[in-house]
């Protein structure tokens, strides 16, 4: 990262990474690859890193003193998020096995013709198979790498001297 990094300038490029990949989430789902369980659960980081790091831009404007906290808050969550993506992408290279969950939600049904329909409309998504590799890695890897990059442009903007 670069040494002029400002708590300004990193709140701001955090959250249009954050935001542009979670933009990016919603378009290949929206193009049919759909997202498992821990796929949307990668995505509560998202859910509440956009909103805090526009906060964060907003707050370093007027102060880069009262910045840093939240800064730091925001690379405790991307870490946690690079944590999680490294943990799903080993589950889908097969290091280590998933949740028993990532098999889809079991409803019962009332009757034959019930569990019929239910085989017919539901739709599984594994947590252990990859949708879609980009340049070798799953879109699990790349929330990893993401996820490193922002929670450590946080950390440098934190640290950098007033």
């Amino acid at each position: 990262m670069l040494r002029s990094t400002t708590p300004f300038r990193a709140a701001l490029a955090i959250t249009l990474i954050a935001f542009a990949t979670i933009a990016g989430a919603w378009i290949f789902e929206a193009f049919g690859y759909l997202p498992c369980e821990l796929c949307l659960k990668q995505r509560w980081a998202y859910y509440a890193g956009v909103p805090l790091a526009a906060l964060t831009t907003l707050v370093a404007a007027r102060s880069e003193k009262l910045a840093r906290p939240l800064l730091w808050l925001l690379a405790l969550l991307f870490f946690g998020s690079m944590i999680f993506g490294i943990y799903h992408s080993g589950v889908e290279w097969g290091f280590w096995p998933g949740p028993t969950t990532c098999t889809g939600a079991a409803t019962t049904a009332d009757s034959m013709d019930d569990f019929m329909k239910q085989l017919q409309t539901t739709q599984v998504v594994q947590c252990d198979k990859v949708a879609i590799r980009i340049f070798g890695l799953s879109l699990a890897g790349w929330n990893a790498v993401i996820s490193a990059a922002m929670s450590a442009l946080a950390i440098t903007a934190a640290r950098a001297k007033a």
